[in-house]
């Protein structure tokens, strides 16, 4: 099973069930929604940006978006450590980076093509796959090692149908950031598809560097938006920036991003001041993670049988759990005590029991939730 719903029809799997019947009686865990933990950036910076909007509207729309957005998504990457060194028309906008995957996999891929994904994979990648009818060959994460990537299981996967790397870094839910070149990488001399929308939710290391930056040689195409940046998931704008060695990709990538068009010229217009006036928040937001995950790690630090090692960044914990080999029935465990969590299989990960912790969850839910999760684990 993946996600909410049992593999091959849309029938809720039993956690969904329990959850549902279970609802106003336990504190979730799980949230990936900044907008419903209070987190809401600055509603007078959205009011002013759009307030110049509406007095010079017209549409006119650009394939690749449009200057002014392109060209403060630029600024960002001069302000990155290391920083990468774009021009505007190495930026494509999207209305997201789910969007900007599907661009990628019509860009790269044919049908029966393969692309090399985490094991431990967001459960978005598997429908995006479907929807291309391309495989995801899984290569491993070493938990061992921190999540690092396991640059022999990169190799194994590979075919001659092979199209792709995708990298998720910081990852989601395992938070390991790529900090240095993958010798395994090079070696492949595959395209890069590196999803960095938790780039700026560091923890354990001081900052993400752009893969491009780290692999200067491999076309690397860098997707990130303002969901997770600015907790804007509702104004839908997300983007892809290619490192030098992936230009000769642009025009066939203009066609495509052309033929949708699927950014709103709103929020377009509105990205500059987001990024002029909007870092402070998300510095407030990194702060507001950090607490957390700070609190989470010391509260579960030598549990009996609760495993939690820190991210290098993100928002989440993916603590192993001892004693248990069934996900699921932990899981149903858990909110029979009060507290939602999400198993490591909705994330395609089966290797022993895994949980996964959100540390964007209010404060207020986090300290109450966690009591409750000791408590069921000390049963």
């Amino acid at each position: 099973m993946t996600g909410f719903f049992a593999e091959g029809d849309l029938t809720p799997n039993r956690i969904e069930q329990a959850r549902i019947a279970a609802a106003g009686h336990y504190i979730d865990l799980t949230s990936s929604n900044p907008t419903h933990q209070g987190l809401l950036f600055p509603r007078a910076v959205l009011e002013t940006a759009a307030g110049r909007y509406w007095s010079q509207r017209r549409y006119d729309p650009q394939p690749r978006g449009q200057l002014a957005a392109r060209a403060a998504i630029r600024s960002y990457y001069q302000q990155r450590t290391p920083q990468l060194g774009l021009h505007p028309d190495d930026v494509f906008i999207t209305a997201s980076t789910s969007e900007a995957y599907s661009l990628l996999f019509a860009l790269l891929t044919e049908p029966g093509d393969n692309v090399l994904a985490p094991v431990v994979t967001y459960p978005l990648f598997e429908f995006l796959a479907e929807l291309h009818h391309i495989e995801l060959r899984p290569y491993a994460l070493d938990e061992a090692r921190s999540w690092r990537i396991d640059p022999a299981s990169l190799h194994a996967q590979v075919d001659r149908r092979t199209r792709a790397v995708l990298i998720v870094s910081p990852h989601n839910p395992t938070g390991a950031i790529v900090t240095e070149p993958l010798p395994a990488l090079t070696s492949l001399g595959l395209p890069v598809i590196c999803d960095e929308v938790f780039a700026e939710f560091t923890y354990r290391v001081p900052a993400t560097p752009p893969l491009g930056t780290l692999h200067p040689e491999l076309p690397v195409f860098h997707l990130n938006g303002i969901s997770k940046l600015f907790a804007l998931p509702d104004l839908k704008l997300g983007w892809i920036a290619l490192s030098q060695m992936a230009r000769p990709y642009a025009e066939r990538l203009e066609l495509l991003n052309d033929t949708f068009l699927g950014s709103n010229s709103l929020s377009q217009h509105m990205l500059p001041d987001l990024f002029k006036q909007g870092m402070e928040f998300v510095e407030e937001m990194r702060v507001y993670v950090q607490r957390n995950l700070d609190y989470s790690l010391e509260r579960l630090a030598n549990h009996s049988v609760l495993r939690a090692q820190p991210p290098d960044g993100g928002y989440y914990l993916f603590p192993q759990v001892a004693g248990w080999d069934d996900e699921e029935a932990l899981v149903l465990h858990c909110l029979q005590h009060g507290v939602l969590v999400h198993p490591g299989y909705f994330y395609g990960y089966e290797r022993g029991a895994h949980l996964m912790l959100s540390c964007l969850t209010a404060p207020e839910q986090l300290t109450p939730g966690l009591d409750r999760l000791i408590a069921a684990l000390d049963v």
